[in-house]
């Protein structure tokens, strides 16, 4: 499918926040990807979510680095390789297939980088914990590139070079994060997950800034 910028502009024309979720597969994936964009480019409040996380990296490395056939090795196939596999599986996982699978699942540690939006959002603490479900990973191998280009890895495995939160300077968007961690499963009605508050709060300060006739000031 044809994803036009007009597309996507009418689409989230009337929004203040937009989270992308968890998902399997390359089904609407350049959708997502172009969301993204117009969530960075526009300042648009965002939050990724494990898939939502990886098309982050994807974007921000087609159209901040250059890198313009990124992509993940999990949407390869017989037609298309990416000669830029910023997301794929670690070495560890793939080393494990004859056992069962290599998907990381339940509660694991993320270590916060202090001075950070997600270190800020955790309240200052220095290690949270929360559930995992996905197989696809940052490849090392990019990850000094795109911290060279201005994306910051804000949570991060304690001991493996596995990228579990990313975002964006607040002198530069007011809210862009994403995680690959699903903060919905640890969320309660009276203890929200602070992705989501600072996501809310960030569209309530957006939508506050308009101007009565639906442009920023």
């Amino acid at each position: 499918t044809d994803i036009s910028d007009a597309n996507v502009e009418e689409h989230l024309a009337d929004l203040d926040a937009v989270i992308v979720p968890g998902g399997f597969g390359r089904r609407g994936v350049e959708g997502k990807i172009a969301c993204v964009r117009h969530c960075r480019e526009r300042r648009i409040p965002y939050l990724g979510i494990c898939l939502g996380f990886q098309v982050a990296v994807i974007e921000f490395a087609r159209d901040v680095l250059g890198l313009g056939l990124a992509s993940s090795t999990e949407f390869d196939g017989p037609e298309f390789r990416t000669p830029y596999p910023v997301i794929s599986e670690l070495p560890e996982q793939k080393q494990i297939e004859g056992l069962g699978g290599t998907m990381r699942l339940g509660a694991q540690d993320v270590v916060i980088v202090p001075g950070t939006l997600a270190h800020f959002l955790a309240g200052g603490a220095a290690t949270i914990r929360e559930r995992f479900r996905h197989r696809y990973e940052v490849d090392p191998e990019y990850i000094a590139r795109l911290e060279s280009g201005g994306m910051i890895f804000s949570g991060r495995h304690p001991h493996r070079p596995i990228m579990q939160i990313l975002e964006l300077p607040q002198s530069e968007h007011p809210y862009f994060i994403g995680a690959q961690f699903h903060p919905e499963l640890t969320s309660r009605p009276l203890r929200t997950q602070p992705l989501f508050m600072g996501l809310m709060a960030a569209a309530i300060r957006r939508r506050q800034a308009l101007d009565p006739s639906g442009t920023e000031p």
